[in-house]
């Protein structure tokens, strides 16, 4: 082994000095120009049990994307009635079980059960007591597909709301799920001034639609509960203001492919939107058609604005105003560029910890670790004496190593993960008193120092790989099946556990063969 000591010591010189390179910017607040060329800028993030943050528990309404899901199932579904020529007399939607059907005609059943079979595979048409003798059938949704559009919106919800944070540009959030229908979120290093906006985006559910105003009617009228057929009132998001809207969505947001903050003539804010190929196609027929008519612009039943239209509007372009503040038209933006939620959702819980806490927190547990391990270097130094000096610099390095991972690997540092870093420092020493116990056992049989470094670390090694494997394997399933700060402890303690196997193994083995080979030391001090 001493024949490649230069090697192996150059293995651990550039380890240090790699780990070194991505601790820099941790230890370092200022960093040159240069650095951030080539070389790792992250620091180690501190997780919201230190570093302060938000924490959000929020419920997906799964049971309003059956809603949705079903409402548009009755417009296909009245389309294919009218083509295959079968008159009813009503649909509507009876909760999230299904859709009612009305005929007006008993002949044509066989004629509806043939179409639901053939193009409707999710329903299953079942006879219900007639209504003045026309027949009525309930188009029931089966078990399977609600359930799979209920954890579909549960997906999407989870997928669109990590983007739209994303997007923020914060920094390590926690986003996952939990149970059927809820959503977990942790944002650390976040204030109260920035939460109330993050809240409004995330609840936000951005369903963006376009759809005519009714000028022909009275909206009076239709308040006081003469409503036109197909019509509806929704209000105005600045003033309140009812107004009589056409129930028939002419586009949606789906067909957005960008989302971005202008400013009007008048330096007021206003979301300019691009449509795709499709959508800017659709968008010019609605335009060019309805010449002279009112289009309003409604996002999560909000009438935003309701221009005139003066002209066909080509080029997949159109514009939200409306009396937003910079803050709020950014929100917008983004919402409108992860899309829209299939469901909307209910914060059941949140928190906001204080910086106070975390600092707190980091406290103790630097305090904690640096009292332990100071036990454990006098302990390691007094009962093995320069071997322990040997095993508590290695230790030191240890530590070292851990801290660089976290970096290397973007890690988020939270108290368990302090936890673990504590129990690293006992089970980084245990390897070394394996180790040392065995060279003991060696030295009292006679035999000179290198043979009985030689045999000691050979005979520790299988008991030191099974020992720190079957933690190591142990900490990896933590880590997979855990969540927040069980992961978290897992993190560290899986780093800490292969940076151990390093340093008392590789590490401390280089240094016995420097003393013991290249320095001819003659006495073993353990």
């Amino acid at each position: 082994m001493a024949k490649n000591l230069g090697l192996r010591a150059a293995i651990v010189g550039l380890s240090v000095l790699g780990a070194l390179v991505y601790l820099t910017p941790t230890l370092s607040g200022d960093l040159p120009g240069w650095w951030s060329g080539f070389l790792p800028q992250d620091k180690i993030h501190l997780g919201l049990d230190l570093q302060g943050g938000i924490h959000l528990v929020l419920e997906v309404k799964a049971e309003k994307a059956v809603e949705n899901s079903l409402e548009g199932a009755i417009e296909a579904i009245k389309r294919d009635l009218r083509e295959k020529r079968i008159r009813y007399k009503n649909l509507r939607r009876q909760g999230i079980e299904g859709i009612r059907v009305t005929l007006m005609r008993g002949s044509d059943r066989d004629s509806l059960e043939n179409l639901v079979r053939r193009y409707y595979g999710d329903f299953e048409l079942r006879p219900m007591p007639a209504e003045g003798g026309e027949p009525v059938f309930l188009l029931a949704y089966s078990v399977a597909a609600r359930e799979e559009t209920m954890r579909t919106a549960v997906d999407q919800a989870l997928e669109k709301i990590r983007n739209r944070i994303d997007e923020k540009g914060l920094k390590e959030p926690d986003i996952r799920r939990k149970g059927a229908r809820e959503i977990v979120i942790q944002i650390p290093g976040v204030d109260e001034r920035e939460y109330k906006g993050i809240r409004a985006l995330i609840e936000q559910q951005a369903l963006l639609e376009f759809k005519l105003v009714d000028e022909d009617n009275s909206v009076q009228a239709a308040a006081a509960g003469n409503m036109p057929p197909g019509d509806q009132i929704l209000y105005d998001r600045d003033t309140g203001r009812p107004w009589l809207l056409k129930k028939r969505t002419l586009l949606t947001g789906e067909r957005i492919i960008d989302a971005r903050v202008q400013f009007s003539q008048f330096n007021e804010p206003q979301v300019s939107l691009s449509f795709d190929k499709r959508g800017a196609r659709i968008f010019e027929q609605i335009t060019g058609k309805n010449v002279g008519k009112r289009l309003a612009i409604v996002l999560d039943n909000k009438v935003y604005s309701a221009p005139v239209i003066q002209d066909r509007i080509g080029g997949g372009r159109a514009q939200i105003t409306g009396r937003f503040t910079d803050e709020e038209a950014k929100n917008l933006a983004i919402a409108l560029r992860s899309g829209s939620l299939a469901a909307p959702v209910e914060i059941l819980y949140e928190n906001t910890v204080g910086p106070s806490l975390g600092k707190d927190s980091i406290e103790k547990g630097v305090q904690s670790m640096l009292i332990g391990g100071a036990i454990v270097i006098l302990f390691m130094a007094v009962y093995y004496g320069l071997s322990g000096l040997i095993a508590d610099l290695v230790l030191l390095l240890n530590i070292f190593f851990i801290m660089a991972g976290l970096a290397f690997f973007g890690a988020t540092l939270t108290l368990p993960g302090i936890a673990g870093m504590i129990l690293t420092v006992g089970m980084s020493v245990d390897a070394n008193v394996l180790i040392f116990e065995r060279i003991r056992e060696e030295s009292r049989l006679g035999k000179p120092p290198r043979a009985s470094i030689d045999a000691g670390f050979g005979k520790a090694l299988m008991t030191i790989l099974d020992a720190n494997i079957t933690t190591l394997i142990a900490a990896l399933v933590l880590f997979q099946f855990g969540t927040g700060p069980v992961r978290g402890f897992a993190v560290t303690l899986s780093l800490g556990i292969i940076s151990s196997l390093f340093t008392a193994i590789f590490v401390s083995r280089i240094i016995f063969d420097y003393l013991y080979t290249k320095r001819r030391l003659r006495k073993l001090s353990i």
